[in-house]
């Protein structure tokens, strides 16, 4: 009776280990893709003068972290030794302050994307009341 006990134990921690290392590897795959896919358009773009490819290239990149930290903060679940862990501390460490400067960038980049349309509105707003043909406002 023990042993069927412990025979099922021992089968959930085997399917709980596939599955916590198939949602790993979702987790790095999507978020490579992302990487891959963020890059890509960003390129794109950047060649044909698009604007703020940097504001889009930050987001993309925050995201692929995001993802690839959920699969860092799965394979500790699996971690069985310390040194194991402390290097995967580590990696969750760093990524995660990479992850909080990428939204700081972020933030600062909309700020000055809000601020220069706020300067472009006012100088289109500047040209609409001048009159074209003599320089002269309008009235």
């Amino acid at each position: 009776m023990f042993s069927d006990i412990a025979n099922i134990f021992s089968m959930v921690a085997r399917i709980e280990f596939v599955i916590i290392q198939a949602a790993i590897v979702i987790c790095n795959m999507v978020g490579v893709t992302i990487l891959m896919v963020t890059v890509g358009k960003s390129v794109w773009n950047y060649f044909h003068r698009e604007r703020h490819v940097k504001l889009m290239l930050a987001q993309g990149i925050a995201l692929a972290l995001e993802f690839k930290l959920a699969g860092e903060v799965l394979r500790t679940v699996t971690e069985r030794d310390w040194n194991e862990l402390i290097i995967l501390g580590t990696i969750i460490a760093l990524r995660g302050a990479i992850s909080v400067l990428m939204h700081w960038e972020i933030k600062t980049e909309k700020k000055e994307q809000a601020e220069e349309e706020k300067h472009e509105l006012e100088c289109q707003l500047i040209a609409h009341k001048q009159d074209p043909k003599s320089g002269q406002k309008s009235r």
